[in-house]
C-alpha cells in the first residue's frame, strides 16, 4: 500500500549522520554555529531561571536542519520579552520550570562569541514553519533525536538497522515524495549538461553561488581563529585572520565586526567606525555591529569635544543613541554636550550684544 504524502512518516527519519562517524567535538560545534540560522528551531531543557528570562541546554534542532547537540555542551538564552504571557500568569516565567522540555525559534545568533539567544514567539519562525513553540512533552521531542538516543544507548544498533525498521523506508511512495521534496520532476530529469541546466537548475544551485557560500564558511573559520588569537592577547595574529577572511569574502559582516572590534581596542577609532559602518550596510540588524559602532561614536564624539569641535560631536552622539537607545554614555555625552553648546551660545550672543551696545554709544557719542 503506498502511504499518502500526509503520512507521520512517509520517508525515513534517521539520526544525524555524524552520530555514526568520528567527528571531533570542535568541529561539529563549529558547524553548528555555522549552518544555524536565524527562524530555525531549537529544542532544549531549561536549566536556570532568572528575573530576566532563562537558559536552555540545547539538545537538537527541529524542522529544516536536524542535528543532536546535547554532548555539545550548548547554551541558549530566552529573554522574558520573548515570552508571551499565558492565561492567569501575570508573570510569563511563573509557567515555566527547571527541567522544563522548550521548543523554540532561534531569535539571533553571534558566531563569532558563540552566543544563541531564542524566542517563544510564533513570529519568530520562517515562514514555512508551522510548529507551536513553548513546552513540549518527552513524547513530543523531535523522532531524529530520540532515535539518536536509542542508537547511543545501544551500541549494536547501526545506520542500516535504525534505517531498515522506520516505517518511511518502507513507503512505496517514498521515492516519489523525496524527488517532489527536492523538486526532481521525472518528466524532466536533471543532467550535467551545461545547456540544460539553466533551465532546471535554480540560480542557488550554480557554482558561483555554491563558490561564495564556500567562501563564506572559508571565511567565518579564520575569524573564529581571529577570535582565537585576541582572546589569548596575540593581536597582530588575529589582525592577520580577520584580514585574510576579508580577503576571501570581501563584505563578511562577522570579519567586519571582529577587526573592528580589534581597531577600537587598539585605539584606531575612525578604522573601526568605518569596519562597523560597512558591516550594517551588508547586515543592518546586525545588533553586535549596532552596538559596537554606538560604542565608538561615543568614543569619537569624546576626541572631537577635546578637538572643540562641538557641533560634529554632538551629531556623533545623537547617531550613535539612534543605533542603541540603551547606551548610557550616549545619552549622558548629549545631554552635557547640549548644555555646553547653549552655554557657548548664550555668551557668544551676550558678547555680541554688548558689543554692538558699545558701537551704538560710541557714534552716538560723536
Amino acid at each position: 500500500m503506498c502511504f499518502p504524502f500526509s503520512c507521520p512518516e512517509p520517508y525515513a527519519i534517521m539520526p544525524p549522520l555524524e552520530l555514526f562517524m568520528e567527528v571531533p567535538y570542535d568541529e561539529r560545534r563549529a558547524m553548528l554555529y555555522r549552518d544555524l540560522e536565524r527562524g530555525d528551531v531549537v529544542v532544549g531543557r531549561i536549566n536556570n531561571i532568572r528575573e530576566y528570562g532563562f537558559f536552555l541546554t540545547l539538545l537538537c534542532t527541529a524542522g529544516g536542519l536536524k542535528r543532536d547537540v546535547e554532548d555539545l555542551d550548548l547554551s541558549a538564552l530566552c529573554h522574558i520579552r520573548e515570552i508571551p504571557t499565558s492565561g492567569s500568569h501575570d508573570d510569563p516565567l511563573s509557567y515555566y520550570q527547571i527541567g522544563d522540555f522548550i521548543r523554540a525559534g532561534v531569535k539571533d545568533i553571534d558566531r563569532y562569541q558563540e552566543k544563541i539567544t531564542v524566542s517563544l514567539h510564533q513570529s519568530s519562525l520562517v515562514p514555512d514553519l508551522d510548529l507551536k513553540l513553548g513546552v513540549i512533552t518527552k513524547e513530543e521531542l523531535p523522532v531524529h533525536y530520540s532515535r539518536s538516543l536509542r542508537a547511543a544507548n545501544d551500541t549494536t544498533e547501526t545506520y542500516e538497522r535504525i534505517l531498515s525498521s522506520c516505517h518511511g523506508y518502507h513507503n512505496p511512495c517514498v521515492v516519489d515524495f523525496l524527488l517532489e521534496r527536492v523538486g526532481v520532476s521525472d518528466t524532466q530529469p536533471p543532467s550535467l549538461m551545461r545547456g540544460l541546466q539553466s533551465k532546471l537548475f535554480q540560480e542557488e544551485d550554480f557554482a558561483t553561488s555554491i563558490r561564495k557560500k564556500q567562501s563564506a564558511s572559508w571565511a567565518l573559520k579564520c575569524v573564529r581563529l581571529g577570535v582565537d588569537h585576541f582572546k589569548n592577547g596575540h593581536h597582530v595574529e588575529a589582525m592577520n585572520e580577520y584580514n585574510k577572511a576579508l580577503e576571501i569574502d570581501t563584505n563578511n559582516v562577522e570579519a567586519l565586526v571582529a577587526r573592528g572590534a580589534l581597531y577600537a581596542n587598539k585605539g584606531s577609532i575612525v578604522k573601526a567606525i568605518s569596519d562597523f559602518e560597512l558591516a550594517l550596510e551588508n547586515c543592518p540588524d546586525h545588533r553586535n555591529a549596532k552596538k559596537y559602532l554606538s560604542q565608538t561614536l561615543v568614543e569619537r564624539g569624546r576626541q572631537l569635544e577635546e578637538q572643540e569641535k562641538l557641533v560634529t560631536a554632538e551629531g556623533l552622539y545623537r547617531k550613535a543613541l539612534s543605533l542603541d537607545d540603551t547606551n548610557p554614555e550616549a545619552q549622558d555625552a548629549l545631554t552635557k554636550i547640549t548644555d555646553t553648546i547653549q552655554v557657548k551660545l548664550c555668551c557668544a550672543t551676550h558678547y555680541f550684544v554688548t558689543y554692538l551696545t558699545d558701537k551704538i554709544l560710541f557714534f552716538s557719542f560723536f
